[in-house]
């Protein structure tokens, strides 16, 4: 199973950007050392009060030089924000920086507000997102190639690096919403899935969907899944129970909040939003986390792979931003030692 971190680079009260990039280094020097199996880069834009990371592919060069074994991967790259001739470039210049050790997560993102600064309408995205891929595609195939579509044209261009992962880097594709789900099977892409939402039924149901479309499609063997979550190792199970309790309530009442504006008009996100500010501790700690001594990780995450068939976790260490730089750490290295073993 493969085990990485969510990393967003955030700012803590009375921090500074430059805090914010040492402490987010030094986690990742722990990854490297500790054996983690790849950090996985946020991206966010405009957003002074929780992380650093606008430029998330400058940072994946930073880890690069600072690493000789971790991996490094994007979660995800926000396609339409950009250019997609430049990211073919930026990404076969990491994948040879890192000697072929990039993974390339992408999506759209749901933060409607990065496309409006950007002067990008949120309805093109998924059309910016289909035209890039293909452009992404035909730029590592390797060779001359031209592109003419509706938003993004490409004239007789040849990237130089190509990457050292061939035919690409791996790459894999964020899913949210049903329609989605299928979109990424069909596409022959892993996937990336949250507990954020609807919580564990529906998450084992949409994975089930992903499953069936993916063998219509045609696609070759199983496709993978790697699960974003929550979690925190503690000594013991009290403390596991306890420390986290503040940073992560307040993690999910900022979800409902960022979908009840995001939903101001009714549908399914401002729903959502209801659900997830009803959720109680309780409820959150049965199926939208994983927090608990080793041995209780290790049962939940068993329980995972067997229940929803997911082949990795990406951890976010420090939901809600509200742990201490020391207790971040001290949860890494009870994963790292304690925990991965029973999985490697």
């Amino acid at each position: 199973m493969h085990f990485g971190s969510f990393m967003e680079f955030n700012f803590r009260n009375g921090g500074d950007a430059g805090e914010a990039f040492r402490e987010g280094f030094a986690l990742v020097d722990a990854s490297e050392d500790w054996g983690l199996d790849c950090v996985w880069l946020a991206e966010f834009h405009f957003n002074p009060a929780r992380s650093v990371l606008s430029s998330p592919i400058v940072t994946a060069s930073a880890i690069a030089a600072r690493t000789k074994r971790l991996r490094i991967g994007m979660a995800v790259y926000v396609l339409p924000l950009t250019n997609p001739l430049r990211v073919a470039e930026e990404v076969a210049t990491i994948d040879q920086i890192s000697g072929g050790r990039f993974e390339f997560g992408i999506g759209r993102s749901g933060f409607v507000g990065s496309y409006n600064s950007y002067a990008i309408p949120y309805d093109e995205s998924e059309g910016r997102f289909d035209e890039a891929l293909e452009i992404l595609r035909r730029a590592w195939a390797g060779g001359k190639f031209s592109y003419d579509g509706r938003y993004y044209r490409v004239a007789n261009a040849e990237v130089v690096p190509g990457p050292v992962q061939r035919p690409c880097p791996p790459m894999r594709m964020a899913a949210t919403s049903g329609p989605t789900f299928e979109k990424v099977a069909k596409l022959g892409l892993p996937l990336f899935v949250g507990l954020r939402g609807d919580g564990m039924d529906t998450l084992r149901d949409s994975l089930e969907r992903y499953r069936r479309t993916w063998a219509e499609a045609g696609h070759a063997g199983t496709p993978s899944a790697y699960l974003r979550v929550p979690v925190f190792a503690g000594e013991t199970a009290a403390e596991a129970y306890e420390v986290p309790r503040e940073g992560i309530v307040y993690y999910f009442r900022r979800q409902a909040e960022l979908l009840a504006r995001q939903g101001a008009g009714g549908g399914s996100r401002a729903e959502l939003a209801v659900s997830l500010n009803a959720l109680t501790y309780e409820d959150i700690l049965e199926s939208r986390v994983a927090f608990g001594d080793s041995g209780q990780l290790i049962d939940r995450f068993r329980e995972w792979r067997e229940v929803l068939g997911i082949d990795g976790v990406v951890m976010e260490l420090n939901a809600g931003g509200m742990l201490s730089e020391a207790q971040v750490l001290k949860s890494l290295r009870v994963v790292t030692h304690e925990v991965m073993p029973a999985f490697k």
